[in-house]
């Protein structure tokens, strides 16, 4: 076993370096780097917390081979289409180990060496991280449901809602303070006990709430929530690197919340209270078509792009589900050699996770400076000769600026229609996650390439 200073230097150095990993996260060049610090990170945290241990080290030894064994086959396994979900999934852990840590620390016989105010502290962590774990676990295994189709991306709503999420939090800090006062009793037990399974509850309905549109800043928040999830078993452990890695995870998580929330017009509170239409009763949300389509097929899309002298490729979901982006990223190859200028949109909420088209086009190999934010090309539309929408929705949708009613009103979105001519690949005319109608295939200068992305983009490919 190490000694206590050599294991609190690791364990500062570890913290050091998830900060660097952060710093080199936060854009795609630097992005490989941030990965392998945080990778050497979480090695020297793991050899310092094993050091650490003075007694049953062979079932630490079994555990990690195991969850070693777990992630080994999941990282081959999982497409990174299906990244979202199991982001979602991995948060769960989280808030499932602070549960556990939780129920350990009260149950554990040391806790008798606590007094006075120490106890009381002691308590309160124990309480809090129990139900921050908890809201945690069962918010992100709605969250995964929702993500892979096994439970329905509307939100669920109940009658007063609102008024039952606020009493399970008053009935909760109610329990905390009698949890306190009993202390080691049997009121103390069943205090906890019930705010558990409260808490379990509240996550559940807290994420089934919120629509589809809204999943990726569901997925950016549960993030936050297993940060200080992670805090609070750092708390009752003792363990300072604990309570800095999960500081660091939860406030980052929770500015990429904000930062989303406002990309999306919206509020962090109306998102939890909420998310994108309640019942979808208006006519913008319906499945009912607004006027008449026009289809092109993969030829004449190649010959629109090939008389076009500037393109923007607005990628969406769909294009991450059907695998498209080695072709898209051959057509720009092709489009680029022929001297025509071609760039890419991406709306900060494209996906269902933040930063999941970049990752996507970046694994295809298309050049970093012409993948370009909202903010950066939403003015060139209105210069651009073709746009070609794969597989997005929501996020290209005028109902947002046009339709007061429309359940996605304010939303900021690319402004594709601005444009003279629009190419929409989709596999047929459904709404979106949202499940909002879009008022953008009606339009007189769109044009619908029908079929699956892949075998579309392919096809115009070869026609180029």
């Amino acid at each position: 076993m190490l000694s206590n200073g050599i294991i609190q230097a690791a364990y500062v150095i570890a913290a050091l370096l998830f900060i660097f990993s952060l710093r080199g996260l936060s854009n795609q060049e630097s992005a490989k780097s941030g990965n392998i610090y945080g990778m050497i990170g979480m090695a020297i945290a793991l050899i310092a917390a094993v050091a650490s241990i003075k007694g049953g080290l062979h079932w630490i030894v079994i555990a990690m081979i195991i969850g070693a064994t777990i992630g080994l086959y999941l990282a081959k396994k999982v497409e990174m289409t299906q990244m979202p979900e199991l982001v979602a999934l991995l948060h769960s852990f989280v808030g499932m180990a602070a549960v556990l840590v939780g129920l350990n620390s009260f149950l554990d016989p040391h806790i008798q060496e606590f007094h006075g105010g120490e106890l009381t502290v002691h308590l309160v962590e124990i309480f809090i991280g129990v139900f921050i774990g908890a809201v945690t676990f069962s918010g992100s295994v709605v969250a995964f449901g929702k993500l892979n189709g096994r439970i329905s991306s509307k939100p669920l709503s109940i009658p007063n809602k609102h008024y039952w999420n606020l009493a399970a939090i008053v009935v909760s800090t109610i329990l905390m303070f009698v949890f306190v006062k009993c202390e080691n009793g049997i009121g103390a037990t069943i205090s906890l006990f019930i705010m558990t399974i409260i808490a379990f509850v509240f996550g559940f309905h807290l994420v089934a709430s919120i629509g589809g549109a809204d999943m990726p800043v569901v997925i950016s928040m549960l993030n936050s929530y297993s940060g200080w999830a992670a805090a609070a078993a750092g708390f009752m452990l003792g363990n300072d690197l604990l309570i800095v890695t999960g500081a660091l995870v939860g406030s980052s998580g929770a500015i990429l919340s904000y930062i989303m929330c406002k990309a999306m017009n919206r509020s962090f509170i109306s998102v939890i209270a909420g998310g994108f239409g309640s019942d979808g009763s208006t006519a913008s949300s319906s499945d009912e078509e607004q006027g008449e389509y026009r289809e092109m097929q993969p030829a004449e899309v190649a010959q629109t792009l090939k008389e076009a002298r500037s393109v923007i490729i607005v990628p969406g979901y769909g294009m991450a589900v059907a695998q498209a982006q080695g072709a898209v990223s051959n057509i720009t190859e092709k489009l680029r050699a022929m001297d025509i200028e071609v760039r890419f949109g991406i709306h900060p909420v494209a996906g269902r996770l933040p930063g999941h088209m970049n990752v996507l086009l970046a694994e295809a190999k298309v050049p970093y400076d012409i993948v370009l934010e909202m903010d950066e090309i939403n003015d060139d539309f209105p210069d651009t000769d073709v746009v070609w929408v794969i597989g997005a929705n929501d996020t290209v949708n005028p109902a947002a600026e046009e339709d007061p009613n429309s359940p996605i009103a304010g939303m900021p979105v690319l402004e594709v229609w601005k444009a003279k001519t629009v190419v929409i690949s989709k596999r047929s005319m459904n709404t979106g996650y949202a499940g909002v109608q879009n008022p953008l295939f009606f339009k007189e200068n769109s044009y619908m390439l029908f079929g699956d992305a892949k075998d579309s983009v392919e096809k115009v490919l070869q026609n180029l």
